[in-house]
């Protein structure tokens, strides 16, 4: 038999995964991820291509989704419902930037939490490394972005808001993003399995996040409650810094920034490690 003809032979024992340190179980998963770049690529496809096909409208849906969006909130506005304070810019500009980058960071978080969902039907038929549902899921949620952020572009530009050349570190800035959303993502994945009733509070607490971060309103409103929460929200330096790096070509707050992208960082490397040593005995009860 040629070396090329053996078979590579995979040694399970008891706690395999609880026994790897921090650093090896990433080593472990990114190896992992490499190597199944081609399986990533053909579940990026399928879902990529098949997402918009049942529907009616189709990809018209990237249109028109922060078009209404749009809609709303300046209707709010308009009728003395919404007191969003100077924005600086014209409000729906403003509102479509903002909403953009608070669902660049929601998207994050649905593509982490729903991991383990949506690989189940695969399970039980094929191994392979489950970190390859995130990436996929992610990888996903990227390519509906780009599409509907050049949509945005040329809203903003419609409005008479130049982006600013300083917009290409704009995939650098949403890093802290990604790992904040992948990180509560990934918590939520496993929590679901077992307790349904905290996914759902989980789920409305991240609904309301949105008004404790300045999306739809300036970060100089009036009630001082908010303000406070703005102040010691990580999100607000995120999203804001996102938002400001294409109108304004700088960042929100530079210290916050750091400070949330650093608390984003530790964060993602812990709920990483915990998915890993602990999705085995998830999957078991979705069984």
């Amino acid at each position: 038999m040629t070396e090329s003809a053996k078979e590579e032979i995979t040694v399970y024992t008891p706690r395999q995964r609880h026994d790897l340190g921090f650093f090896s179980t990433w080593v472990v998963m990114l190896r992992n991820i490499v190597r199944s770049h081609h399986l990533i690529w053909v579940l990026f496809k399928r879902d990529f291509l098949v997402a918009y096909k049942k529907s009616f409208i189709g990809y018209g849906w990237m249109i028109l989704s922060p078009v209404m969006g749009i809609v709303t909130w300046v209707f709010m506005q308009s009728t003395g419902l919404l007191r969003p304070g100077d924005v600086g810019i014209p409000y729906p500009a403003y509102v479509l930037i903002g909403t953009s980058m608070w669902g660049l960071f929601m998207g994050f978080f649905t593509s982490a939490s729903s991991t383990l969902g949506a690989g189940s039907s695969l399970f039980l038929q094929v191994n392979f490394p489950h970190e390859v549902l995130l990436v996929k899921e992610t990888a996903t949620h990227i390519a509906n972005f780009l599409i509907t952020f050049g949509i945005t572009i040329i809203f903003l530009i419609g409005f008479g808001v130049m982006p600013c050349w300083q917009t290409v570190f704009f995939p650098v800035v949403i890093v802290p993003l990604f790992l904040l959303g992948s990180a509560l993502g990934l918590m939520v994945s496993l929590i679901s399995v077992v307790a349904i009733d905290i996914n759902r509070v989980i789920g409305i607490g991240m609904g309301m996040l949105l008004y404790a971060t300045p999306v739809i309103y300036s970060d100089r409103i009036d009630n001082q409650v908010i303000r406070i929460l703005i102040k010691y929200n990580p999100l607000t330096y995120m999203v804001c810094s996102a938002r400001d790096i294409i109108i304004y070509g700088r960042l929100y707050d530079t210290t916050g920034y750091l400070l949330s992208a650093a608390m984003s960082l530790v964060l993602f490397l812990v709920s990483w490690r915990l998915f890993y040593v602990a999705e085995n005995n998830i999957i078991e009860r979705m069984i």
